[in-house]
């Protein structure tokens, strides 16, 4: 199984948890936390937070950064872009191609000119 399909499938488990998702959205809001503030807005305890972050972090979706005694997380969007633009915006592509033609053939040959 080639880099790219293993990194992926890594992706799609972690975003398949509720939890892990929250998680994402903690650092949208707040890039930069400690699992402490992580855990304080998590309703879990620090060790399931702890295996939840390690899955993230496991797909690159989230990285971490020491400051002195505190360890920092943050997001990585990259990955969820590149699911984006291999699983997602093919099919925006096809379905906007539909729309155009339905555009023209309701248009007319006059492009919505009187």
């Amino acid at each position: 199984m080639s880099q790219e399909i293993e990194g992926a499938d890594k992706v799609f488990k972690a975003l398949a948890d509720a939890s892990r998702r929250k998680v994402l959205d903690l650092l949208y809001t707040e890039n930069g936390q400690t699992l402490s503030a992580l855990c304080e807005q998590l309703d879990m305890q620090r060790q399931s937070a702890t295996q939840h972050i390690d899955v993230l972090i496991g797909a690159n979706l989230v990285s971490v950064v020491w400051k002195g005694r505190e360890k920092l997380h943050f997001i990585n969007p990259i990955p969820i872009h590149e699911v984006y633009e291999r699983w997602v915006r093919k099919f925006e592509k096809n379905r906007l191609g539909f729309l155009y033609d339905l555009k023209v053939q309701l248009e007319g040959e006059n492009d919505g000119k009187k």
